[in-house]
């Protein structure tokens, strides 16, 4: 029983009154997630991306530190795929043959198009290379055309292509 009203007596005691009240507030800014991960997915012209991305398990990796640079194939660059590709390669079966193709879209470090110039080759991380070309200011890359450049996330950017890029 002592702990009892020692508690009640604790908790009943009149407060000391002090002159001056010190209150810290702290505001936490929230984290916004832009990730390439998250460029893709609030884009309406990369659902096929995204869809193999999440086939591929590749999203928690790409939504990591990076930074990495994206060649993003829209939905219309999968749909001129050869029929039946996209349906292959989303098979779990073919999980790394997927993780090839993706792979082959991804530079690592935040590559701008200001950065690029004409025969550039960068090592994607699947270990092939991609040539850059630069013809009147259109950028292409290994004949892909770049068609929005610059798309900036908090772990990389990314660039759209008008069409999907094969690894050998």
């Amino acid at each position: 029983m002592l702990f009892a009203v020692s508690l009640w007596t604790a908790c009943s005691a009149p407060k000391e009154e002090t002159t001056e009240e010190v209150m810290e507030v702290v505001e936490e800014t929230p984290v916004v997630s832009n990730t390439v991960v998250d460029i893709a997915v609030g884009s309406p012209d990369h659902t096929t991306l995204v869809a193999a991305v999440q086939a591929a398990e590749l999203a928690g990796t790409l939504s990591g530190d990076g930074p990495f640079t994206v060649f993003a194939p829209t939905n219309a660059a999968f749909a001129a795929l050869p029929e039946g590709t996209v349906e292959d390669l989303l098979k779990p079966e073919n999980k790394d043959a997927l993780t090839g193709v993706l792979t082959f879209h991804v530079v690592s470090g935040n590559v701008m198009s200001g950065d690029l110039s004409d025969g550039q080759v960068v090592t994607t991380l699947n270990g092939q290379t991609l040539t850059v070309s630069i013809v009147d200011g259109k950028v292409s890359i290994n004949g892909a055309n770049v068609v929005a450049a610059d798309l900036a996330g908090s772990n990389g950017v990314v660039h759209v292509i008008d069409a999907v890029l094969l690894p050998q």
